[in-house]
C-alpha cells in the first residue's frame, strides 16, 4: 500500500508538472501571437529625410570649417541602413592626403561600450556576474582601501556605469595608453585614490574601463582586444578595425593635430601596449565605414521582437546596454541648438551615454577625446535614426551639432516615433466593453472582468456615470482605434454627435488577460 501511495503521488507530480509546462507552453505560444512590435507609419519618411540631407551637409561642413578641423567624416542612419555619408580635408595635412569614410581615426572613449558589450557577452556565457565584486575577476582588487568602513566592493557593474567611487579622470588617463599591465596592478598595489565610496555617485572614470579590459582578460583567457576582435568586430563585418595605429596603413591612417597659435600642430599618436589593458577605455580605431556597421547592430535590437538572434550578442543584452544605470543629471534650462528651451535628464549605461528631453525623446550616445582626435555618435531608436562623426583635432566638439543634426532630421521631415499595434487582446477587450457600455448589462456574467474590478468599481457607479457621459454625446457616430500604451493597457474613442468620450483601460496578468482598470471621461471635441 505505501508503495503503491508513493508511486502514485509521483505520477500525479509528474502529471501535474506535464500539465504546468503544457500551460506554459500555452502561454508562450498564445503571447507570441500577440505581440507586434512597433513600426512607422509614415511609408514616405525616407524620401522627406533624403530631402533634408544636404542641410545635414551644410551643418557638418561649417562646423568643421568653424572648430578648424584638419578632416572629418561622417555618416547617416535611417531604418538599419546608411543613407549617407560624407567627408572634408585631410588625414595628413603635411601630404595633403584627403580623408574619406574608409580613413581610419581614433575614436577615443567611443570603444568603452565595445568592452561594455564584451563583459555583457562573458555574463551571458555564465563566465561573471556584473554584480559579483570585481577582486573576483583581478585578485590584486581584493586589498584596495576603501574611503569609509561601510564601503561595499568595487563590483563590475560599478566599472561599467562610472559607479566605482573613482575620480574623474580626464585628461590623466588619456596618457595611460601605452601602460603595461605589470604598471597597472604596480598602481593598484600602492592604493587608489577615491573621491567617494562605491556605489553612490556618477564620475566618469577611465580607470574603471582599464580595469574592465583586464577582467575580460582574465575570464576569457584571451587578450581583451584579442577577444573584441574575434567575438564583436569579426561577426560584425569590422574587419579593418585596430587597436594599435602600427598596423594601419600609412595612406589610411588619420593623424592627430591640435590647433594652437592659429595653426594644425601634429599631436604624437599613443601605442596601445599589447600587455596592457588601458586600451579598453580608448584607442580603438576604425573608419566610418567600418561604425556605421556597429550603429546599425545597435538599431537593429528596437523593437523588441521574434526574429532570429543574429549578432555577436543577444539583443536583449543591447537593450540592456541601452537602459541608463546611473542617473547623472538634470537640466531643466537646457537649451537645443535652435535656441528652444526643453529640460532634459540624463544618465550613465554601460559604455553609453542617455538623455531623455521634455518630449519624450530618448538619444543614446557616446564621445570620445584623446590628443589629436574628436569623435561621437548618437542614436535615436524610437526614430530609427542615427549619426557618427569623427574628426582628426584634440577634444573636436560633435555633442552639440549630432544633435543638432537629428534634431533638424526631425523637424524637416516631420518624423514621428514607431508607434505600437493594438494586440490582439486589447482589441478583443474593447470590443467586449463597446457592447456593454453604456447600460453594463450582465457584466459580473460576462467573464471579462478581473476578480478587483467590481469590488474597486461599483456597479452602480459604473452605470451612472456612462449613461450620463453617452446622454451627454448624443448619438455615437463612430468607435475610434485602440492607442496602445504596450500590449495590456490603452484606450480608444467613442465619437459622438456633440461630444465625444475616451475609455481608458489596463490588463491583468492573467491568461487571458482580463480588464483590471477602467476610466471613462468626457473628451470635448476641438473647435475649428
Amino acid at each position: 500500500m505505501k508503495y503503491f501511495l508513493v508511486s502514485f503521488l509521483a505520477a500525479s507530480f509528474l502529471f501535474s508538472c506535464k500539465q504546468s509546462k503544457q500551460a506554459e507552453k500555452n502561454t508562450s505560444v498564445l503571447y507570441d501571437s500577440l505581440y507586434h512590435p512597433a513600426v512607422f507609419i509614415d511609408a514616405d519618411r525616407m524620401e522627406k529625410i533624403k530631402l533634408a540631407l544636404p542641410v545635414i551637409d551644410s551643418i557638418y561642413r561649417k562646423h568643421a570649417e568653424a572648430n578648424h578641423f584638419p578632416g572629418i567624416s561622417f555618416g547617416i542612419v535611417v531604418d538599419r541602413q546608411l543613407i549617407y555619408k560624407n567627408s572634408y580635408g585631410y588625414t595628413d595635412v603635411e601630404r595633403k592626403v584627403p580623408v574619406t569614410s574608409s580613413s581610419m581615426f581614433r575614436i577615443a572613449s567611443m570603444s568603452k561600450s565595445f568592452t561594455a558589450m564584451a563583459i555583457l557577452k562573458l555574463r551571458d556565457e555564465g563566465k561573471l556576474d556584473l554584480d559579483d565584486p570585481a577582486y573576483f575577476y583581478i585578485p590584486e582588487l581584493k586589498n584596495v582601501k576603501y574611503p569609509t568602513a561601510d564601503a561595499p566592493h568595487v563590483t563590475v557593474r560599478h566599472l561599467m556605469t562610472h559607479g566605482a567611487g573613482f575620480p574623474e579622470d580626464n585628461p590623466w588617463g588619456d596618457r595611460q595608453l601605452a601602460d603595461t599591465d605589470k604598471e597597472l596592478m604596480e598602481f593598484i598595489g600602492k592604493q587608489i585614490s577615491f573621491s567617494n565610496p562605491p556605489g553612490i555617485a556618477f564620475e566618469y572614470s577611465n580607470l574603471g574601463f582599464a580595469l574592465l579590459g583586464k577582467i575580460i582578460t582574465n575570464v576569457s583567457g584571451n587578450r581583451y582586444q584579442d577577444y573584441i576582435k574575434e567575438n564583436i568586430w569579426q561577426p560584425l563585418g569590422m574587419k579593418n578595425a585596430e587597436w594599435e595605429y602600427g598596423n594601419i596603413p600609412a595612406h589610411k591612417l588619420a593623424h592627430g593635430y591640435r590647433w594652437l597659435n592659429n595653426k594644425w600642430n601634429e599631436e604624437q599618436l599613443l601605442h596601445d601596449t599589447p600587455d596592457g589593458s588601458w586600451g579598453a577605455m580608448g584607442s580603438m580605431i576604425t573608419s566610418v565605414d567600418e561604425f556605421i556597421k556597429y550603429i546599425l547592430f545597435h538599431l537593429s535590437v528596437w523593437p523588441p521582437s521574434n526574429a532570429s538572434e543574429t549578432g555577436p550578442v543577444k539583443r536583449s543584452s543591447v537593450r540592456e546596454m541601452h537602459h541608463p544605470w546611473r542617473w547623472n543629471g538634470f537640466n531643466p534650462n537646457f537649451k537645443y541648438p535652435d535656441g528652444r528651451s526643453c529640460a532634459i535628464t540624463s544618465a550613465y549605461c554601460y559604455g553609453l551615454g542617455w538623455m531623455k528631453d521634455c518630449d519624450g525623446k530618448t538619444y543614446i550616445s557616446h564621445s570620445g577625446g584623446l590628443p589629436g582626435f574628436g569623435s561621437q555618435w548618437r542614436i535615436m531608436p524610437e526614430y530609427g535614426i542615427g549619426v557618427v562623426a569623427f574628426a582628426n583635432r584634440t577634444y573636436s566638439p560633435f555633442g552639440t551639432v549630432n544633435l543638432r543634426v537629428l534634431d533638424t532630421l526631425i523637424k524637416l521631415a516631420g518624423l514621428q516615433p514607431m508607434e505600437l499595434p493594438p494586440s490582439a487582446i486589447l482589441e478583443k477587450r474593447k470590443n467586449d466593453l463597446v457592447k456593454l457600455l453604456p447600460d453594463w448589462n450582465n457584466a459580473k456574467q460576462s467573464g471579462i472582468f478581473a476578480e478587483n474590478f467590481f469590488p474597486d468599481y461599483p456597479i452602480d457607479t459604473l452605470k451612472k456615470h456612462a449613461q450620463d457621459l453617452y446622454a451627454k454625446a448624443g448619438k455615437i457616430i463612430s468607435v475610434k482605434e485602440m492607442k496602445p500604451e504596450n500590449q495590456l493597457r490603452g484606450s480608444f474613442i467613442l465619437q459622438g454627435e456633440k461630444t465625444d468620450i475616451e475609455i481608458y483601460f489596463t490588463l491583468s496578468p492573467e491568461n487571458p488577460p482580463l480588464i483590471q482598470e477602467y476610466h471613462i471621461r468626457e473628451l470635448p471635441k476641438e473647435k475649428k
